[in-house]
């Protein structure tokens, strides 16, 4: 641990500056940690804000009576699974999320749910501070203080284990000297972030690429695709205008059909991905994330989306996914530009309404088929047989206009290299 820090930002506070703050508070190691640092290094109430937004291990009332026992004045918990699915999530299906290769964003859109409940939680108890526990090197720091300074300019933060520099075994011995119960251990240290769309998976080997991720111990939500049932299984998804409303003949709640599809898709092994990725602050990294509800439902939506959609929409929709995914990871959920971009992904999925059907086998998702009434996939004009829907003595004369443009580039340039 050392002290070296120098708080040079205008929305960092420093010691004497304010007499109460929120702790966005998960009951693990590093929040644990900071509670009782917090009283002791800056002389100040502790309010510990523990959100519900689908994490699976979590036990909500036990987390509640730790932060009281750690010296907490109250522990709010709070429930967002609807709120955090309806506002945050369906966004992202919409802009079928996915960032460098198969991270549905599961942490950076629990960022904005948590950043938005947290100012207003700091607003009503007269909270002048908001406290969270992210690195240094990471981009939830970005996220969380970019979000809150943004939704109330007249917070500030502090980030202890950034201005402490508390390393994990710093961590597990200060703990282990106080007497704070943790589920992490020295020899089994990986770090862990969950909630409704996903796991995230960090440290130990996973941070070396040049080694192979011991998977079966990872795993935290899914079952290793070897161990998958030897049978594929078939799900149908109902869309109405981009949104998933059913699984399976059955009507519910976005955050329920989440769930159901976390329960099925985790029985599979499907959503499991080793990806490298570029964080906001510089560094290339390595993760396991596990999202396997998330994987089911934007292959579902992907696959309607481009079945009731032209050519030149599916490739301008494409580069929107890719830009909002960037802008999501990013923090810059707030940027104006993403509000564009949700306006082009609201008027785009009006016409995204079926049924898609999903088979899920030992970590493969396939889609087998779709029905929608908005579909532009029309058996009679697509059909070998002989069809009077398609005219077919007009595709010789579209070739030779539409071939006009590089045979004649092509020729040119043969002509060119000829006299040289």
């Amino acid at each position: 641990m050392t002290q070296n820090y120098h708080k040079v930002s205008s929305h960092e506070a420093k010691k004497g500056e304010f007499t109460r703050c929120v702790l966005l508070y998960s009951g693990g190691l590093d929040t644990s940690v900071m509670l009782k640092m917090i009283q002791e290094r800056y002389d100040c109430e502790v309010l510990a804000l523990t959100l519900n937004i689908g994490q699976r291990a979590d036990d909500l009332e036990a987390i509640k009576q730790k932060a009281l026992k750690l010296g907490a004045v109250d522990c709010i918990v709070y429930d967002a699974q609807k709120e955090f699915a309806d506002k945050v999530i369906s966004r992202a299906i919409k802009s079928n999320a996915d960032y460098q290769g198969g991270y549905a964003l599961g942490c950076p859109l629990g960022r904005v749910i948590i950043s938005e409940i947290a100012v207003a939680v700091a607003n009503k108890y007269d909270c002048q501070v908001i406290a969270h526990g992210c690195t240094g090197k990471g981009n939830d720091q970005v996220r969380f203080e970019g979000y809150i300074t943004t939704l109330d300019p007249k917070l500030k933060i502090i980030a202890p284990i950034r201005e402490w520099n508390i390393g994990r075994d710093e961590s597990l011995e200060y703990v282990k000297k106080h007497g704070i119960d943790v589920k992490q251990k020295a020899e089994h240290s990986y770090s862990y972030d969950e909630n409704l769309w996903g796991s995230t998976s960090e440290g130990m080997e996973i941070e070396d690429a040049a080694q192979i991720p011991k998977l079966k111990d990872i795993l935290s939500w899914s079952t290793h695709p070897e161990n998958a049932p030897s049978e594929p299984q078939d799900i149908v998804v109902e869309f109405d205008q981009g949104i998933p409303i059913a699984v399976n003949n059955k009507k519910a709640e976005l955050f329920e059909i989440i769930e159901e599809c976390n329960k099925i898709g985790s029985k599979h092994g499907v959503g499991i991905f080793h990806l490298i990725e570029d964080r906001v602050v510089g560094l290339k990294v390595r993760g396991i994330y596990e999202n396997p509800g998330a994987s089911i439902l934007i292959n579902a939506h992907k696959q309607l989306e481009r079945l009731v959609s032209t050519r030149e929409e599916n490739e301008l929709k494409t580069f929107m996914d890719t830009k909002w995914a960037y802008l999501c990871y990013g923090a810059k959920w707030f940027e104006p530009t993403m509000s564009h971009i949700h306006a082009y992904a609201d008027d785009q999925n009006k016409k995204v309404n079926g049924l898609v059907t999903v088979r899920l086998y030992k970590g493969t998702i396939t889609i087998v088929a779709i029905d929608s009434k908005d579909s532009l996939l029309d058996p009679d004009l697509v059909t070998f047989d002989s069809s009077d829907s398609f005219n077919a003595n007009a595709s010789a004369g579209f070739i030779e206009l539409w071939n006009l443009p590089q045979k004649t580039a092509y020729q040119v340039d043969k002509k060119r290299n000829e006299n040289v």
